[in-house]
Parts: C-alpha cells; sequence; structure tokens
C-alpha cells in the first residue's frame, strides 16, 4: 500500500503490517474520542515512526496515487479529526 505522510512524501509498506499500523490506528482513535492530548501526540509520532521504519520512500518525483494519507507529526488533535471517518486514518 502507499502510504503519504503530509508533509513528508510517499511510502510503500507492505500489507503485511497492515495489523501492526491498524492497532496504532485504534490506538489513536480512542486517545482522539478521550481527548488525551498526550497519548494522542505519543500515539501519533508511533504510528508515523512505524510507517517510517517499516516502509520503503518513494522518489519526491514518483506520482502515485495513496491509498492512506497519515497527518504530519505537529498536527493538532482537531487537525486529525477533521481527517479521520468512523474507521480511523487507517481503513479497515
Amino acid at each position: 500500500m502507499i502510504v503519504r505522510i503530509m508533509g513528508e512524501g510517499q511510502v510503500r509498506v507492505a500489507d503485511s503490517h497492515f495489523t501492526e499500523l491498524n492497532r496504532l490506528d485504534d490506538d489513536l482513535l480512542g486517545e482522539m474520542e478521550s481527548g488525551d492530548e498526550e497519548g494522542f501526540r505519543h500515539t501519533l509520532g508511533a504510528l508515523l515512526e512505524a510507517v517510517r521504519r517499516l516502509g520503503e520512500p518513494l522518489p519526491d518525483d514518483a506520482l502515485e496515487p495513496s491509498e492512506l494519507i497519515l497527518p504530519a507529526e505537529d498536527a493538532s488533535l482537531d487537525e486529525v479529526r477533521e481527517m479521520l471517518s468512523d474507521d480511523g486514518l487507517i481503513p479497515g
């Protein structure tokens, strides 16, 4: 799957990592629903770090359609709330 991190670029992540990323996404959704700003910051950082660690960056000039768009690490809780559907950032 192709993942775009806003402000950074695109990363190709193998579907085999979907379970790990989805677990972090579920945690992030729970923290957003409860208004846990500290937990949100930590989990968003962990989700982005996992995508960077597990994925392979695409060249800057690559124009692949992104299947998933993640917020920048400095995105506010309210900004991320606007991006979310009821299913979280990672559909599934």
